[in-house]
């Protein structure tokens, strides 16, 4: 997979911005990691999951890939439900 397999078409302006955020992130396992996620779950998260999302896309990506793959430590404001959905993430998987 090279890229979004989702069309941002129907979707408001702050989940195509964390669309095009999440599969561009500058380190391929993330963009894989965070974009194929989103892929999936952009048009059903909540208000609440895109602030968190928000905010965990701030991390930078040596550190959340390590707490993603590895169960580095991660700082707690950053481990909400929705770490955990990404980290248990597996594509064409329903959630």
């Amino acid at each position: 997979m090279t890229g979004s397999t989702r069309s941002s078409r129907g979707l408001d302006d702050r989940r195509k911005r964390l669309l095009y955020r999440c599969w561009h992130r500058g380190m391929r396992e993330m963009d894989l990691i965070l974009g194929q996620f989103v892929d999936e779950e952009i048009g059903s998260l909540t208000d609440a999951e895109l602030n968190d999302l928000e905010s965990l896309i701030e991390v930078p990506d040596p550190d959340l890939y390590a707490a993603l793959s590895d169960g580095a430590p991660l700082a707690s404001e950053y481990r909400t439900a929705l770490f955990d959905r990404i980290k248990s993430f597996r594509p064409g998987q329903a959630a």
